[in-house]
């Protein structure tokens, strides 16, 4: 079950990863960062990018925060 830190940059133009290193993504996405919807964006954009469903990923901390530690399962 590999965990990833994310940094979550909300209101962006387009989703997308624009850095990343071991263990640690930085993520532009286009949702607000407002009633969650930052959050469920991020899961549908990392289960598409990892190929997984989205109940296999789970927000372990940084639910109300920029940064993210998420949990994704095989």
């Amino acid at each position: 079950m590999p965990i990833l830190k994310i940094r979550v940059i909300p209101n962006s133009k387009i989703n997308k990863i624009v850095k990343q290193e071991d263990n640690y993504l930085k993520i532009k996405l286009s949702a607000p960062a407002h009633e969650g919807k930052a959050n469920k964006a991020l899961i549908k954009f990392l289960s598409q990018y990892f190929k997984v469903a989205k109940n296999k990923i789970t927000l372990i901390s940084g639910e109300k925060s920029h940064e993210k530690i998420v949990r994704i399962e095989d």
